[in-house]
């Protein structure tokens, strides 16, 4: 069960291959002290595994991978949809995060949440992905877009506008912000 507090949560949907480690090297989580840091500064963060590890692997090993500060904040995974055809491939993965928030969440209009992931194809609302690149993982780069993105939502958790950043897509805030 989730931990609560006087904030609302924000619900971050994650990816493990090419987010925590480079995309088919070494599965080491070489990447994953980066997230954490940023997910110290953000208590209302809370981590819902969206990588297809969580149909590979048992919730217990997924969430062992996290240091001990943070596994409780680790509060489950994304349910896993099967398409029936290739179009259905598109935006799969935020297909699947909204179906864990309507099962977990009681007003999802209002839910706030955002994605890591390295593949665009998976998340159609592109203003809450944070878009890695499969072949470094995540960088100090995405630490600070991530930063950015949790704190704007924090403090102006309204509908978003897409602005290109590079290979990212972040948060239309005030110009001062960024």
């Amino acid at each position: 069960m989730e931990k609560t507090d006087s904030t609302n949560p924000i619900y971050v949907f994650m990816d493990f291959d090419g987010v925590t480690h480079p995309w088919g090297g070494v599965e080491d989580f070489r990447c994953l002290p980066l997230i954490e840091d940023v997910l110290r500064r953000h208590e209302e963060a809370r981590i819902i595994i969206s990588s297809d590890w969580r149909v590979l692997f048992a919730m217990p090993k997924l969430v062992a991978r996290f240091s001990p500060d943070l596994r409780d904040r680790v509060i489950g995974g994304s349910p896993h949809l099967v398409p029936k055809n290739g179009m259905e491939l598109r935006g799969l993965r935020e297909k699947e995060a909204m179906l864990w928030l309507a099962q977990h969440v009681s007003d999802t209009d209002s839910a706030l949440w955002c994605a890591i992931d390295d593949a665009p194809g998976n998340w159609l609302t592109r203003p809450r992905l944070i878009l890695t690149d499969f072949k470094t993982g995540f960088t100090e780069e995405d630490a600070g877009i991530f930063d950015r993105m949790l704190t704007g939502l924090k403090t102006n958790p309204q509908p978003v506008k897409k602005v290109a950043n590079s290979r990212h897509s972040v948060l239309e805030r005030d110009a001062d912000e960024f």
